[in-house]
């Protein structure tokens, strides 16, 4: 996957670009992120790694990969964290 152009597709392959996009940056960390489902306007992903726990999890999801998605896929309402 290349990051060089706008992705378009479904709902899901926007999403799932988005978490590809973001992923590095939170593997840097010691973390990981996963794309569980979309149900609706409503993201599921898993926090793996240092994440699990992580005092700054909520913010790295709310601020950090819940932006990102909503950047390619604003229809996305909600980003949550199994």
């Amino acid at each position: 996957m290349t990051f060089d152009s706008w992705p378009t597709g479904s709902v899901e392959d926007r999403v799932a670009f988005a978490i590809e996009e973001v992923r590095p940056a939170i593997q840097a960390d010691g973390g990981d992120v996963a794309l569980v489902g979309v149900e609706g306007a409503v993201v599921r992903v898993s926090l793996h790694g240092a994440c699990r726990g992580c005092p700054m999890a909520n913010s790295t999801l709310a601020d950090f990969v819940a932006e990102r998605i909503r950047l390619y896929a604003p229809e996305i309402e909600n980003v949550v964290a199994e």
